[in-house]
């Protein structure tokens, strides 16, 4: 093969794996393909296409790009992919759809830049080849922590949690249940973090061990039964939902909502209660009427205008705060006379009056919370 053919692979892996799109259609393309895959948080397949980019680059800078040489990270793809949960028909129809989806951006590339057909074809069967050996790593990976993870008791206890959480197959028998250490008569906290990476999920685990119950990665973030309900500060430790104690039988029904309410928790830090965010997890199951609501409400108002983003987030903080402009103006650090007039601008252009009660026979409440959705879809999806 000719040594400009390796530099050409060379350029447009670099350019690919920069290409914050590229790798979104490339992961966009597995979670489609593999349901077992999407439910695996997106941020943690982003991580690995775009470490494995970054891997082939190294790979074709060390020399012969048909040579096997090391793929440590597609074999800790496929020991993440053991670990989670995923089976390896799952992983493999994720990799392959990711595949497919990297050869045609790859393809794209080059006759963007005005490749002939036959520089494209030494190309797509070049980088085909590293393809096809970052697959064989991640296989021979997950077959060799799914062999480690068999001996431990640990993973068998983590089957049972995902079969507990996960409506899926069976639900656990009384033995099983038994040496997983759970009562079916007891009441447990289920218990959902941001953590995925296996490293610093066994690091939680044990941090969580101290308030009893079983723990272990369920679709990818680090989950359990709590028997006490866990707590640490918001500035030690990562994010973690925690329900109310609640049987086992009916954990299917409440281990969905502790993950999308971990969604709406994002940020920071601590142990949030699933029944503080109980409002904005109920609204986060409706994103195509959240904008639908703020289309209707704020539809005179310009995403791109800073001004208008200015008057919306004034309005949202006004809301956070009961409708108190000091303690509005305080948390934005501006004059309450400025806060009136971002609300009276507000008024002025979309006849949502805040100063004002509701017409008769609209609920105060419901208004409020109209609006609240309203003013916080606008904002992200305008930022």
């Amino acid at each position: 093969m000719p040594a400009g053919m390796t530099e050409a692979v060379l350029r447009a892996l670099a350019t690919i794996a920069a290409d914050d799109r590229v790798v979104a259609r490339v992961t966009a393309a597995a979670r489609t393909h593999s349901p077992e895959v999407a439910r695996l948080p997106e941020e943690e397949n982003r991580r690995h296409i775009a470490t494995l980019l970054a891997e082939g680059i190294a790979h074709l800078e060390r020399g012969d790009p048909h040579e096997e040489g090391e793929f440590s990270a597609a074999q800790a793809l496929g020991a993440d992919r053991a670990a989670q949960g995923v089976s390896i028909g799952g992983l493999l129809r994720g990799v392959h759809a990711g595949r497919t989806e990297l050869i045609r951006a790859s393809v794209e590339l080059a006759r963007g830049i005005g490749a002939d057909d036959g520089t494209i074809l030494d190309f797509v069967v070049d980088l085909d080849h590293y393809i096809g050996a970052v697959e064989r790593n991640i296989i021979s990976g997950y077959h060799t922590a799914e062999l480690q993870l068999s001996r431990t008791a640990r993973d068998l206890n983590t089957q049972v949690l995902r079969r507990l959480l996960v409506p899926d197959g069976d639900f656990p028998d009384p033995a099983e249940l038994d040496r997983a250490g759970l009562r079916p008569a007891e009441r447990y906290h289920c218990v959902v973090s941001d953590v995925t990476d296996p490293s610093r999920a066994r690091a939680l685990e044990q941090r969580l061990l101290a308030f009893g119950g079983v723990y272990g990665l369920v679709e990818g973030r680090l989950a359990g039964l709590a028997q006490q309900p866990p707590s640490w500060p918001a500035d030690d430790g990562p994010l973690l939902v925690a329900a109310p104690a609640t049987a086992l039988t009916a954990l299917r029904e409440v281990y969905p909502m502790c993950v999308r309410a971990l969604g709406v928790a994002s940020g920071g830090g601590g142990v949030r209660l699933l029944t503080d965010l109980a409002a904005e997890t109920a609204l986060a199951a409706y994103p195509v009427l959240a904008r639908t609501l703020a289309e209707g409400l704020l539809r005179p108002l310009d995403p791109q205008s800073t001004f208008h983003q200015e008057i919306a987030a004034t309005a949202l903080c006004y809301l956070d705060h009961g409708r108190r402009l000091t303690a509005t103006a305080a948390a934005l650090h501006i004059h309450a006379n400025t806060v009136r007039y971002r609300l009276d601008r507000l008024a002025e252009l979309t006849d949502l009056d805040l100063s004002e009660a509701p017409p008769a026979g609209r609920s105060h409440v419901l208004t409020t919370v109209h609006t609240w959705w309203a003013l916080r879809t606008w904002l992200a999806e305008s930022g």
